[in-house]
């Protein structure tokens, strides 16, 4: 298996909401909204076996000194394979000198992303509004 990257935004709705459906993330269940944030976002990178989307991440950015990097998925099948990693690779190069590149990690997410050079951000607390209701 030879897995590409890519940092261009060719990619279909129907591939975005299989990726988000096998990670069980719950912006599938708005799957326009969830495509136009992707193919919106500052930056977005991909990762390929094939035509098979198997990787994504993107980046919400002022462009100067701060970025947020909301998703990262893998698809399970392809978990453990250094796709993730790569993935980041591109997200920090990128925004590389800025002050502050942030995201938020649970669970076993928080291991891997202290593996990618992440650390805690002092004493703060994620928070949040989220909306789950289907409008």
């Amino acid at each position: 298996m030879t897995i590409t990257f890519s940092e261009t935004r060719d990619i279909e709705a129907a591939q975005v909401v299989v990726l988000y459906k096998v990670n069980r993330w719950s912006s599938v269940r708005k799957p326009q909204l969830l495509y136009q944030a992707l193919i919106n976002s500052h930056y977005l990178v991909s990762a390929w076996d094939g035509k098979r989307l198997v990787g994504i991440g993107n980046a919400i950015s002022d462009g100067h000194l701060v970025v947020y990097y909301p998703h990262l998925l893998v698809d399970p099948d392809y978990q453990g394979l250094g796709i993730g990693t790569e993935l980041v690779n591109m997200l920090t190069k990128k925004y590389e000198g800025f002050h502050m590149q942030v995201l938020v990690a649970d669970n076993e997410a928080i291991s891997f992303y202290e593996k990618c050079g992440f650390v805690k951000a002092g004493n703060t607390q994620a928070m949040w509004i989220y909306e789950v209701n289907e409008h």
